[in-house]
This record gives C-alpha cells, structure tokens and sequence, in this order.
C-alpha cells in the first residue's frame, strides 16, 4: 500500500511504516519515544597495522611495501625529527621569529603522503612537513623559508613553517585557522570535474589536513557539508593530537572524537592510529580509491597520535599537562620507534645503521642551515608586488611613504643585507 501525503510518502510493509521525509531519508514510524546518545560501546574502532613493539597484529596482512620503500618512509621521518630539534633552537637563538614542530605526528604525514598521487594537490595546516619532506621538497626550501631569505619562494612574506610548493602541488599554509579546508573542497569540486572531463586519466583527490582543534571552526563544518551534497573527491586527514594549543580534547568536545562527525554528514569515516606507518598508508591508499568512486566522494580520515611538543615557540605546554605525560608518550608510543623496531625485527636496521643515517641528516641539515643564515633578505618592493597585476595607486603612494620613511631615518633602518634596499623601491615605482 502507498499513500502520497504532501510531501512525504508513506510505505506500509511487514517491518512497519517508514517515511521518506526530504530530510530524513528511510527512517521508520515508532512508537516508543527515545532520545538517542552515543555510549562508549559505539565509540568508532581504531585500525592498526603493528603493535607497539613493532609487531605485526594480524600475520596475513601484506604491507605492499618494499624494503626501499620502508627506508625512504623512516627517512624523511627522522629527517623531519631532527630537523624539528635544529629549527626550535634556532628560534631560541634568536635567528628566526617562530617555528612549529610535528614532534610525534611525523607517522601522519608521511605515512598518508606515501599513499597519495604527487600530483593530487594538498592543503596543510603547519604539521604537515613530512607531506614536503616525501614529497620531494628540499632542505634549502624549508630553511630558506623559515630565515625568510630572497630564495624563499613566497618572497618573505609570510611567517616561518608557512610553506607552499607549487611544484610539489601543496598549497601555502595559512595562518587563519582552518580556512584551508573549506578551500580543499572547493578544488576538490574542480578536481571532480576535472576527472569527469579526463575520464580516461588517472584521477585526482584533494588531501586537506587540519587538527582537532581546527574542527572546532565553523570552516570544517561548512567544508564537510559541501563536499558531501557535492560528492567532492576530498580526503580530510584530521591529526588528532590531544590539544588544540592548551585546550585539551575533552575541553573541546563530548562526541566520540572528530570521526562521528564524518558519520554525522554521511561522510566515510575511518580512524586509524597515526603512530603506525603501515596503518596510515594503508587507510590512506584505500581512502584515495573510495574517494575517486561513482564520480567522487569525500572521505574523513581521523588519525589518533599526540602532540609531543610544545605547540609553537610561543607555548609552553608544561603549564597545562604533566611533563611526565608528555615523556611516557615519547617512551612508548612513538612513530619513529615502532617502525624501527618493525625494521629491525625483519633485519633492516641495525644500531650502526641508526647512528650513520642520523649523523648524515645532521650534516645535510646544518648546511642548509649555515647556507640561509648568510643569504640576503627579498627585495622590499616585494612588500608590494604580486597582490595585483599591476601596481595600483594605493600601493605607489605607500611605496613613496615608504621609501621616504627610510632616507628621512636612515640610521634606523639596516639594509645593508637588503637585495636592493631603496634602489628596488624606486625601480618598483618607475614601472
């Protein structure tokens, strides 16, 4: 039996009436009034590939990776690590203004980077250096970055660990909280149509990453919406950290994670533990197939790890957690040291091994180092240029403020380390 009724229809069966309302899709008539909320008992389970002794929990699963593969991936961790440690002291130091470090969320990003096409562009928040270091970025384009040199490719205009590659298809970060993900579904939508258009090419995906505390901005909401009513090929990797700055997740939501809300939007949702390489790549690579599906699809990724340092040089983070929460993490759960553990129990890796390649990493990293230290700051016409095609009126007058600023007080300002100093304002101008 079938009865219209304006703008519902309803469908008599042997398991009851149940009613297509536009909103609310297949939901049966009942008549025992409930309300419903979530128990621990329908908290989402965490996937994991190795234990955290390295330990591989179910033998019949194939990692698919090579030996060579395996050496890269715990590479450009321990690259990104020790990197972190020179970067941090050098803000302490005085020769750069800020720095963030990805201490403990390293399996995150190069786990899922591993998994991706390197021509699916990415959109990060400030963690994310694995995604570069595995992409194929370089040292020199870090550093020269984070020391703002006149080889920073954003010019100097932007503050340190604010990193973008054009070449490598990863959007500069911004600092604005979670305006990055909003964008990731739009190119996601661009992405589709795209595929759409070449559907006989390998598609491409959009990969967002964000914290949990990002989740918390009405960006990620609206972001996860249009991706899901547009069916955007958008994955969006959320690091779970345990803190968003000094608030802590149980300060910021009382739902089981950042995964039900994935589930809440009619999103696929997965959560894997993010200290185990295997497991993020594996997620990840089965993640990009579902999201290139039936046209495209977004997928929410919630990958559980912890911030195991500060959360900036501006934070403490002893004055809102134990210090002996922080050391038992980096004692027992870390990504870096389970897959060396991993390694070494399938004959890999070794203590020499260890030692050769960190010594080699330090070397490589402090040349790079010692190379932006000496090189000279952008042109300061770079202030200006670039935001139109053209210089405006605007922009010419403050030019002219600006280089009258500079001869009226000449001993206040040092620009005998500028690329062009004066000379590039007045250059700017005659365009």
């Amino acid at each position: 039996m079938r009865a219209e009724r304006g703008c519902c229809a309803l469908d008599a069966s042997r398991d009851g009436v149940h009613v297509n309302f536009p909103g609310a899709v297949n939901s049966l008539f009942t008549t025992d009034l409930a309300f419903k909320r979530a128990t621990e008992k329908d908290a989402m389970p965490t996937y994991r590939y190795i234990d955290q002794e390295g330990v591989v929990v179910d033998q019949s699963r194939q990692s698919g990776l090579s030996d060579a593969d395996v050496l890269k991936i715990y590479r450009d961790m321990v690259t990104v690590s020790i990197m972190d440690l020179i970067m941090f002291d050098a803000q302490r130091q005085g020769k750069i203004s800020f720095y963030m470090v990805s201490a403990g969320e390293e399996g995150v990003c190069v786990g899922s980077s591993s998994a991706l096409n390197p021509r699916d562009p990415v959109f990060a928040q400030y963690r994310e250096h694995g995604v570069y270091i595995h992409r194929g970025v370089t040292l020199d384009d870090f550093i020269q970055q984070c020391f703002s040199t006149t080889n920073d490719t954003g010019k100097g205009r932007n503050m340190p660990v604010h990193y973008g590659s054009k070449e490598h298809h990863i959007h500069t970060v911004s600092s604005t909280l979670a305006t990055q993900i909003p964008q990731a579904s739009g190119a996601a939508y661009a992405m589709k149509l795209e595929n759409m258009r070449n559907p006989t090419e390998e598609g491409r995906v959009v990969a967002c990453y964000f914290g949990e505390g990002a989740a918390s901005e009405g960006d990620f909401h609206a972001a996860l919406n249009i991706a899901a009513t547009r069916s955007c090929p958008v994955l969006f990797i959320c690091r779970n950290n345990g803190y968003a700055i000094s608030t802590p997740t149980l300060d910021q939501y009382r739902g089981d994670g950042i995964a039900s809300r994935g589930v809440g939007y009619g999103i696929d949702t997965v959560r894997v533990d993010g200290n185990d390489i295997f497991a993020m790549r594996e997620v990840t690579k089965q993640a990009r197939a579902l999201a290139l599906r039936d046209g495209g699809r977004p997928v929410l990724i919630e990958a559980m790890s912890y911030r195991v340092s500060h959360h900036s040089t501006s934070d403490d983070s002893f004055a809102y957690r134990a210090r002996v929460e922080v050391e038992d993490w980096k004692r027992r759960d870390n990504p870096i040291t389970r897959l060396r553990k991993w390694m070494e129990n399938e004959g890999l890796w070794n203590e020499e091994k260890e030692k050769e390649l960190r010594s080699e990493l330090r070397a490589d990293i402090l040349k790079s180092y010692r190379k932006a230290e000496k090189e000279k700051k952008p042109a300061l016409s770079g202030v200006m240029t670039d935001v139109y095609e053209s210089l405006t009126e605007e922009q010419r007058e403050q030019m002219g403020r600006l280089k009258g600023l500079i001869e009226r007080y000449p001993a206040e300002y040092d620009l005998s380390d500028m690329d062009g100093g004066v000379e590039t304002l007045e250059e700017a101008l005659r365009q």
